[in-house]
């Protein structure tokens, strides 16, 4: 048993190496949504309100959305100590993450009474390219994982001691939408499928604590669902539901119009017919959606081939390593056919197909590493079970040559990923992550007293959040000159926005025409898409009656944005 300890501080010795090491390099730079978190945080720090002004909220107004509060909170104590860095932003998810991979061994020890197995559950996941992806940025759901995995944790220990601990339980399973949206709704599909499978157990277990339990996720629960239905929580998921897509009407209108050519019909105004409406409407395109997000979230492309698509979400390897698609077979295989406990069957079952439904309602769900998150601790679970329960079938040297042979090729994966995680990664994911902003406004900050007028271009990313956070600027400030929406006309620039002398836009013509736009006491940072030259490469292109202060370059070089005033 000691030597088993032992192994399990190692898991988490190298998890914490895995997340921590190099945090503030890779990825290479905080990225809109993650200065989002910052600058939300340094708000409350200072003014107790977020950057909208709303006193500590239950869902953040952002820009463009609202956000669910908890990971934001959480970033106050960092976003203190570090600032708005990648360390002050990213700190509580690499935390998060290191002790989600303690719980998880904790919870899959007290599921199966089986520490070998709960060791290989949080060694597998420690190692997790999906994990780890999550664990090293601003993202919430590693902390979205923690509490669930300690919910279900607590639950199951409470059933073993007559409910003393279900109160923590029910807190953990109500912070989970405080977490991330996705939890609005498999947390709820998750109790009522432990109410039924484990009403026996539940009923059978102290009613004073089931009260306190009860209570417990009423007071916690309550605030974040009332916000959601009443407030400005549901807004995000209009925004990103296959239900409100949209193009929905145009394919069905389009669907219904190529059915009536192929029946020979011309001109225009073509009438569907009753088959055309029943088979091509915004329930049968919906549905459609839903499906292929549903199936393609299970897809060997997703799972071990590409992965998200999003560069901020993967590295383009898969969300598991290639050789983990052969332990998952495994497990699939001898977990349902050989486990003796039913009800933890049905659990790992219930717990895959119900996890994905939240992302497959959504746009491009179907890969959407962020929103699936849900399904990677029982799709560990399975891919450990596997290699266990075969090396254990194997028995003697086959046993001992399995093992040997997939843990080369696992460990190989793991090199080769890493290797593409630190080598190539930060130059493929450049423009992903909005690097060159924090250098371009940190230019800005140094020598911005010597100008009357600084307009920030709004040709690449929407400028605001990169400004107010990497400026660190005045919440309180900010809060009550919020820029957009506060427009004016600037001469050479048309109708902008600005908060004090800063000034959000583009300026009339093209480089060459910037000479007449600009003054000796205006300065403009300018996207590399509007500048179109490599003035890195060429400075003597710069046009003669610009003069170019700085040029502020991508990691691999390239040119990311210009800073111009006139000679």
């Amino acid at each position: 048993m000691k030597y088993k300890k032992l192994i399990l501080v190692g898991i988490i010795v190298l998890a914490s190496l895995l997340r921590l090491w190099g945090l503030d390099k890779v990825p290479v730079s905080l990225f809109g949504d993650e200065l989002d978190v910052g600058y939300h945080a340094y708000s409350i720090l200072k003014t107790g309100k977020d950057y909208s002004g709303n006193f500590l909220p239950i869902h953040f107004h952002s820009l463009a959305e609202w956000r669910t509060p908890l990971y934001l909170y959480s970033a106050v104590p960092t976003v203190a100590i570090f600032g708005i860095t990648p360390l002050g932003v990213r700190l509580p998810a690499a935390i998060f993450g290191i002790l989600g991979i303690f719980v998880f061994y904790l919870l899959i020890s007290e599921l199966t009474n089986n520490k070998s197995l709960a060791l290989i559950s949080a060694g597998v996941l420690a190692l997790s390219p999906w994990h780890i992806q999550y664990s090293r940025a601003g993202f919430e759901v590693t902390e979205l994982l923690f509490f669930l995995l300690a919910g279900l944790y607590f639950f199951f220990k409470s059933t073993k001691n007559n409910g003393k601990l279900m109160w923590v339980s029910a807190v953990c399973f109500a912070l989970t939408p405080w977490v991330y949206s996705t939890a609005k709704l498999f947390t709820p599909l998750l109790l009522i499928f432990l109410f039924v499978v484990y009403r026996k157990e539940i009923f059978s277990l102290s009613k004073k604590y089931l009260i306190y339990a009860v209570i417990a996720l009423a007071v916690v629960g309550s605030p974040i669902a009332v916000s959601t239905f009443l407030g400005g929580g549901a807004q995000r998921f209009g925004y990103i539901s296959v239900f409100t897509d949209p193009t929905t009407e145009s394919e069905v209108g389009s669907a219904r119009q190529n059915d009536a050519r192929t029946r020979g019909e011309t001109g225009t105004g073509l009438k569907p017919t009753l088959i055309d409406r029943i088979i091509h409407n915004k329930f049968t395109f919906w549905g459609e959606a839903v499906v292929k997000n549903y199936f393609q979230a299970f897809s060997t492309d997703f799972l071990f081939i590409k992965g998200d698509l999003n560069l901020r979400h993967s590295i383009g390897i898969g969300e598991f390593y290639k050789v983990e698609s052969l332990a998952l077979i495994l497990g699939l295989i001898l977990f349902f056919s050989r486990y003796k406990d039913a009800k933890t069957k049905w659990l790992i079952i219930f717990w895959i197909l119900a996890g994905v439904i939240p992302a497959a309602i959504t746009r491009e769900g179907g890969r959407h590493a962020t929103r699936l998150i849900l399904i990677l601790p029982p799709l560990v679970f399975l891919i450990s079970y596997g290699v266990l329960e075969t090396y254990n079938l194997l028995k003697g040297r086959s046993g001992k040559l399995f093992a040997v042979g997939y843990l080369m090729a696992y460990l190989i994966s793991f090199g080769l990923y890493q290797h593409q995680y630190w080598a190539h990664y930060p130059w493929e994911s450049e423009r992903w992550w909005h690097t060159g902003f924090r250098d371009g406004i940190a230019s800005i900050k140094a020598i911005d007293k010597d100008y009357d007028k600084i307009v920030i271009s709004t040709a690449s990313e929407p400028p605001w959040i990169f400004f107010a956070a990497w400026y660190e600027y005045s919440p309180d400030k900010w809060q009550k000159e919020f820029p957009i929406g506060n427009d004016v006309d600037l001469a050479g620039f048309g109708r902008v926005s600005h908060i004090d002398k800063f000034y959000f836009g583009i300026p009339k013509g093209g480089l060459y025409d910037w000479g007449q736009v600009l003054d000796k006491k205006t300065l403009y940072l300018a996207s590399e898409k509007e500048v179109k030259i490599n003035l890195i490469m060429e400075p003597e292109r710069t046009p003669g009656n610009l003069k170019l202060i700085k040029a502020i370059a991508y990691p691999s070089g390239e040119p990311a944005f210009y800073l111009f005033t006139k000679k």
